[in-house]
């Protein structure tokens, strides 16, 4: 493994760690909301003081996920870094343009490419 290719590991073993501090931090939340919704027999769907326990189990449910799929897509990436194929575009074989991969670590497709989805 070359220097850059070392230091795109390390990079995406970075963010993939604090991903999973995220997940766990945001799984932990999740199973309070639970435990406190179980444990009160407050009427949250009428509550005029805001948004009720099911919206907001709702929401930490999505974020959970989105965090989920990330860590996910980091682990492909890191996958694409081993075998050499990390920054080539899957559809078209070109190079993915640094600027996407700065913005984007876990990029598997050009602009190009992922706008015609």
């Amino acid at each position: 493994m070359d220097r850059d290719s070392a230091s795109i590991r390390e990079e995406l073993l970075r963010l993939r760690q604090q991903t999973e501090a995220q997940v766990a931090a945001l799984d932990g939340d999740l199973r309070s909301l639970f435990e406190a919704s179980r444990a009160s027999n407050a009427d949250d769907e009428h509550d005029p003081e805001g948004a009720t326990i099911a919206f907001e189990r709702a929401q930490l449910t999505a974020v959970l996920d989105a965090a989920r799929r990330r860590l996910a897509e980091l682990d492909v990436a890191l996958r694409r870094v081993d075998d050499g194929s990390y920054g080539v575009c899957e559809r078209c074989r070109r190079p993915i343009p640094v600027e996407r991969l700065v913005a984007r670590p876990s990029a598997r497709t050009c602009v190009a490419c992922a706008s015609r989805r």
